[in-house]
């Protein structure tokens, strides 16, 4: 964590990935989150994977450093304080005004009703689709065409759906610079409003910028499905002797060079140029084009050794590979355990595990531990007086009426 935001306060009411996932990118940087959960939780409070308490690792792992207040938010008197929260004025040095939501665009979190009580709020909605209809990431992305050219060649009639929500990641990510971004023209004008940000949106808008979407209007036909073949260049995954599989990438020049040397295949491709007449140095395309001959060449090559013979050779030559393993493989590798992003730290599963925070390094900054998340609501008093004054009393009448699930400041 970093101190980049700190004085920023940043109101979230959201579940699930998109919305969660911005906050937390904000939180790491400094600002402090506070979720407005339901009593009892929200939609996603016990989401899979699960630790074996029954909390969310899920859950968990999204409001890392984030404060929780319970409210009743199925009624009216409920509702009501959480607008009032949304809306509160700046207090103690803190800057507020600012929302993170996936709740619908009418109704008690419209942007409309909580701007009445502050003029310069700036909403952040997530939708599905932009007339706010209802989406998610695994259903956008069949939406948007991806899981027709994913999967083997011979089965491209089979979708092939990614477990990776990546709608949800990229939207969240959009949020984070669009709500920064809608902070700074507040500062310059003082002018606050509503971006809307729905998933098909985000998913669209990256088709297009990647050229996908120019590519089947141009051609007039898709793009066909080729397994774990890199599109455009030279990349596939492969199998040593001993069974263990890796994947090789030449999309550079420097990179394809790099792995004829380590297979020392240089001579073999050299002559297999010349029988056709053609170079596959400077075009990835043409590695991609001429793959039914080159792919076969490297296969033979990497089926003839072991991996323990392999690997010392990838590395000297500088090839660009991975090799593939599970995520309880991985687990153990440095990108987990010598990261300086992660650290130790026990959550309200009560368990303890490696948790990360930011995932850049500011080299001038000292770098803070992750904090755990919140218990649900431990946070709704303090948060209560910090940001409307309330004092005890009016904060124990609210949890005797059953508007807050409180804990005294």
């Amino acid at each position: 964590m970093y101190p980049l935001l700190a004085g920023l306060r940043i109101f979230e009411a959201a579940s699930f990935v998109a919305g969660p996932f911005a906050t937390l990118q904000l939180a790491q940087l400094g600002a402090e989150v506070i979720r407005i959960d339901p009593i009892g939780g929200g939609p996603d409070y016990r989401r899979w994977p699960l630790a074996p308490s029954g909390d969310s690792y899920f859950w968990e792992g999204l409001n890392k450093g984030k404060k929780s207040v319970a409210i009743n938010l199925s009624a009216p008197e409920g509702r009501a304080l959480a607008q009032a929260l949304i809306a509160a004025p700046d207090r103690d040095g803190y800057e507020a005004g600012c929302l993170v939501t996936n709740f619908p665009e009418k109704g008690f979190l419209a942007h409309e009703a909580l701007a009445r009580g502050r003029g310069d709020l700036i909403t952040l909605r997530v939708t599905g689709w932009p007339d706010g209809g209802q989406a998610v990431d695994y259903t956008i992305n069949p939406a948007v065409g991806l899981p027709m050219m994913t999967g083997p060649a011979d089965r491209a009639d089979e979708p092939v759906n990614h477990v990776l929500p990546a709608w949800d990641l990229l939207t969240g990510a959009a949020v984070s610079v669009a709500l920064m971004a809608a902070r700074e023209r507040r500062r310059l004008t003082g002018q606050g409003g509503e971006i809307r940000m729905p998933l098909s949106d985000v998913a669209a808008t990256t088709l297009a910028n990647l050229g996908m979407l120019a590519e089947v209007l141009g051609s007039g036909r898709d793009r066909e499905a080729v397994g774990n073949t890199l599109f455009g260049s030279f990349g596939r995954d492969f199998v040593t002797r001993d069974g263990v599989r890796v994947m090789l990438v030449g999309l550079t020049t420097k990179q394809w060079r790099a792995i004829l040397a380590a297979l020392g295949l240089r001579q073999a491709v050299a002559a297999a140029e010349a029988e056709r007449g053609l170079s596959f140095d400077p075009d990835a395309g043409t590695r991609y084009l001429h793959r039914d001959l080159l792919e076969p060449m490297v296969a033979r090559a990497v089926a003839a050794r072991d991996w323990a013979a392999l690997e010392p050779e990838l590395v000297a030559q500088g090839v660009c590979f991975g090799r593939y393993r599970t995520l309880l493989e991985a687990s153990g590798d440095p990108v987990f355990r010598a990261s300086p992003a992660f650290a130790a730290i026990t959550q309200p599963s009560g368990e303890t595990y490696p948790a990360p925070g930011f995932a850049g390094s500011h080299a001038d900054l000292p770098r803070q531990p992750p904090r755990p998340a919140p218990h649900l609501g431990a946070d709704t008093g303090a948060v209560l007086h910090d940001c409307l004054g309330l004092p005890e009393r009016e904060i124990a009448a609210l949890a005797a009426r059953g508007v807050v699930a409180a804990t005294l400041p």
